[in-house]
C-alpha cells in the first residue's frame, strides 16, 4: 500500500515572496520566535527581506517601553530576534509621517518617530491605525528563498485591516484556514507531537 507520507509539503499556491505578503510558518519549524508565527514582510529583494511577526504579543504597552512616549492603548509585538532592544512600527498614517515606506495599498513602515508621536499626542493617530514590534524579522540574500526551498514556510496574501487586527499566538490557525483545505491537517497537529 503506497501512502503520502509528504502531508505536510508545502504545494505552491503560485506565490512568491514580496512586500505585503505574509509568510506562515509549517507547524514544525522550531525556536521561539518563528514556532507557529505569522510574518508580514515590509521589504523583498535579492539583497534579503524584512518583516514582523504579527501574532506574539507582549504584555506592556509602548509607554512602558519607551519612557518619553504618549499614552497610547496600543499593543506592542515581538517583531523577531533581530534589533530586539528597538522598537518598529507600521501604520496606516501615510504620508503624515514622514519618511515612512508604503508597503502595501494602505500600511506604511517607519518613518520619522517625532512625527508619530505628534500625531498621537493630537489625537490624529489611533490605536488601531499604528502596530508597534520589538525587533524585527529578517533575512539576507537567498536565505528566505533557501528557508521556502526547505518548506518552512507558506506564503499568502493578506488584507491591510487582518495585518492591524489584535492578534494572538492562537491566530496563527486562522491564518492557516485563509490558505484552504489542503492545510487543513496543519491546524489540528499538535505544537508539540512528543507530548501527545
Amino acid at each position: 500500500m503506497d501512502q503520502n507520507l509528504d502531508i505536510f509539503k508545502i504545494r505552491s499556491n503560485n506565490l512568491k515572496p514580496e512586500k505585503g505578503r505574509i509568510l506562515i510558518a509549517e507547524p514544525f519549524l522550531t525556536g521561539s520566535y518563528f514556532n507557529r508565527s505569522v510574518v508580514f514582510l515590509v521589504a523583498y529583494s535579492d539583497k534579503g527581506a524584512v518583516g514582523f511577526i504579527l501574532n506574539k504579543k507582549v504584555d506592556f504597552p509602548i509607554h512602558d517601553i519607551i519612557s518619553d512616549f504618549p499614552e497610547f492603548n496600543a499593543n506592542v509585538y515581538i517583531g523577531g530576534p533581530v534589533a530586539t532592544d528597538s522598537i518598529y512600527y507600521i501604520h496606516k498614517l501615510g504620508n503624515q509621517v514622514s519618511g515612512s515606506i508604503k508597503v502595501s495599498k494602505n500600511l506604511y513602515w517607519g518613518g520619522d518617530f517625532e512625527d508619530l508621536k505628534r500625531l498621537i499626542t493630537t489625537g490624529i493617530a489611533k490605536p488601531t491605525e499604528v502596530r508597534f514590534f520589538l525587533g524585527y524579522s529578517g533575512w539576507d540574500s537567498g536565505q528566505l528563498d533557501e528557508e521556502l526551498k526547505e518548506n518552512s514556510w507558506l506564503v499568502n496574501d493578506v488584507n491591510d485591516e487582518i495585518v492591524m487586527k489584535d492578534l494572538s499566538q492562537s491566530s496563527w490557525i486562522d491564518f492557516v484556514k485563509m490558505v484552504g483545505k489542503k492545510y487543513q491537517v496543519w491546524e489540528h497537529f499538535p505544537e508539540n507531537p512528543s507530548m501527545n
